[in-house]
């Protein structure tokens, strides 16, 4: 039993067999814990590079906001967050694309994994897809259903919202990837179907690409998204060699 945890920790970057000092953890393993807590919190406000990040996306690529000022009120407010400005929705109205997939690239919890994944799996999906793609959108102080007024506005066929999620004490820089067809404002998240944790010491954007594009052509076929919309894609293995 002494072994397991150690051979545990090489399968998981999760707090396990840290070993203790009488009732306590050892001091390194408090230190690096209050250092990854204040990551965690440092991933939440941090912000995109909208310029570098335009220049790795495929163009014709769009820049939109929130109704959330800042990121404070982002924060607080998460339904600032759901809806378009009303400027870039005016502008929207300009460039529709019907028929078509958009993506929409939004900071969410975590601008770094966003920064760091979205154009790879943007790249890696593009020439998978049944659909045409439309404008990559990318949105400022943006929550997952923001996608569905953006989509609205272009006419798109479906939205993929690429988003920072959630950041936690063992991953700071994690990309989720929300599905909805026939977008439009008013959709649930339960009309969604979700592709979580896409880095790369969790679902690769080479891994992710492919699933994407199965359930793009699945929603294609049935005409949904979400819980009716069963993730039936080929599986991949849990753990390495």
């Amino acid at each position: 039993m002494s072994q397991l945890p150690s051979s545990l920790r090489r399968f998981t970057p999760a707090r396990v067999g840290l070993g203790r000092v009488g009732t306590a953890q050892p001091s390194a393993a408090q230190l690096a814990f209050n250092a990854a807590h204040a990551a965690a919190r440092d991933a939440v406000w941090s912000v995109l590079d909208v310029p570098a990040l335009e220049a790795a996306l495929p163009p014709p690529v769009l820049r939109v906001r929130s109704q959330a000022r800042d990121r404070r009120e982002y924060l607080l407010r998460p339904d600032l967050g759901r809806r378009l400005h009303p400027d870039d929705a005016a502008m929207l109205a300009d460039h529709k694309a019907p028929g078509s997939l958009v993506f929409l690239v939004a900071d969410g919890l975590c601008a770094t994994g966003v920064q760091a994944h979205a154009p790879a799996l943007i790249r890696a999906v593009a020439p998978l897809l049944p659909l045409p793609l439309g404008p990559v959108v990318v949105a400022a102080q943006g929550r997952v259903a923001l996608g569905d007024a953006v989509a609205e506005a272009l006419g798109a066929a479906a939205v993929a919202v690429l988003i920072g999620e959630r950041p936690g004490l063992s991953a700071q820089d994690s990309l989720g990837c929300y599905l909805t067809w026939a977008p439009r404002i008013g959709r649930t998240d339960a009309e969604r179907n979700c592709i979580s944790n896409i880095r790369p010491e969790g679902m690769p954007p080479a891994e992710a690409a492919p699933k994407l594009a199965w359930l793009v052509r699945a929603a294609m076929e049935q005409g949904e998204t979400g819980v009716a919309l069963k993730d039936e894609s080929p599986n991949l293995p849990l753990l390495g060699p």
